[in-house]
């Protein structure tokens, strides 16, 4: 029985060695994901998402997330889940807003959205199309709804605008946790997550469409950044994208002291094939990013310049103003259209970046669909 007990042991301790040797080697972010599923599956810490409904709000406070150490963007604890507003009801709702804040998760009070990386909701591609009997659009476009981010915690739709989707159509949400400051507390927090719906029958429906900044970069030596619009990526595993003509892009990249611009044409992920009405832009930025513009180069003007302001005590970003427009501005199919990204790192070495665009354009075709629902029903 001695002879059992100490195989068991030193298989044991062969494991939890092998497993610590895997663990410390892991990037910061890897080390979050492994920590945060081994904390809740443990129930060391709060793993239950709350929802509630209330006053055409739906609420969600999310699970306890770990702050032991500095957290750069996209390093977090992150927790993330599928809901939908109400299973047994099929019928037709509109989303109009939203907001993400942060809280301690013992006293139970706000604390700063600094502890807010971001928040996002995506729809399920084959559901939501297919639901419309729109199948041409599955696959074409990345079902991202919306992200929320540091400096930038709640949207408003423009009035008379909103999201269709029915009650118990299936959504799914990332929210994840951000700590460049504090480097010698260990605490818990929360955040605390809103939709504002309505059951209105007089809103027009919105499209979603995302665009982002991808920079080229050498995949055979990508710790090289040949020319002023060229990057490093920060990891060839996520955010890479490769062209036609087998050129690799990345998403995510890392930025040097002091000033930079960066540009990248959005055309091909705009895709516009129509005449179409834009009515919102919600950006997606890191810290050190100063002026994000999107830009008509067929008419050399700027269609939405964000002036970004960043904390002046401390990393991070204190407002990355959005844009909303009940009248909408036009975009055409023939146009070409670029983002344009100054960014200012004012440390002494580099940090990483990413800049992306969250457009909503009014959708005709959804329309036409909704006022045949309408008076069916």
């Amino acid at each position: 029985m001695k002879k059992t007990y100490k195989i068991f042991l030193i298989i044991f301790l062969i494991f939890s060695t092998v497993g610590l040797i895997y663990y410390f080697n892991l990037s910061n972010r890897h080390k979050a994901i492994v920590k945060t599923r081994t904390l809740h599956f443990l129930k060391i810490i709060d793993s239950d998402w709350d929802k509630t409904i209330e006053n055409k709000q739906l609420n969600f406070e999310s699970p306890s997330l770990l702050i032991d150490g500095i957290y750069k963007s996209m390093e977090g604890p992150k927790t993330m889940q599928y809901f939908n507003i109400d299973s047994d009801n099929d019928s037709l709702f509109w989303m109009t807003g939203f907001k993400v804040n942060a809280k301690h998760t013992k006293s139970n009070k706000a604390i700063s959205n600094d502890f807010i990386c971001h928040m996002n909701i995506n729809y399920i591609d084959q559901e939501h199309h297919g639901r419309w009997n729109l199948l041409n659009r599955i696959n074409n476009q990345y079902p991202r709804l919306i992200s929320l981010s540091h400096g930038i915690e709640s949207i408003k739709f423009p009035d008379g605008y909103g999201f269709p989707f029915w009650g118990n159509e299936t959504f799914f949400m990332v929210t994840q946790s951000l700590n460049h400051n504090i480097k010698d507390s260990i605490f818990q927090i929360k955040h605390n997550i809103s939709i504002n719906y309505s059951k209105s029958e007089n809103l027009k429906p919105l499209l979603p469409k995302t665009i982002y900044m991808a920079l080229p970069f050498d995949i055979n030596n990508v710790d090289y950044s040949n020319g002023a619009n060229s990057c490093i990526p920060v990891e060839t595993k996520n955010h890479t994208y490769k062209n036609e003509n087998g050129q690799y892009f990345s998403g995510h990249w890392k930025i040097f002291p002091g000033l930079q611009t960066f540009k990248s044409n959005v055309t091909n992920q705009l895709a516009i094939k129509d005449t179409i009405r834009l009515h919102q832009i919600t950006p997606h930025l890191h810290p050190f990013a100063k002026e994000f513009i999107l830009k008509d180069m067929t008419t050399d003007s700027i269609i939405y310049k964000c002036e970004v302001k960043n904390h002046t005590n401390r990393i991070g970003l204190a407002s990355t103003p959005s844009f909303s427009s009940k009248a909408g501005v036009l975009m055409y199919p023939k146009h070409k259209y670029q983002i344009e990204l100054t960014t200012h790192n004012t440390t002494n070495k580099s940090q990483d970046m990413m800049a992306s665009m969250f457009l909503f354009f009014y959708d005709n075709e959804i329309d036409l669909k909704i006022k045949s629902y309408y008076n069916a029903n």
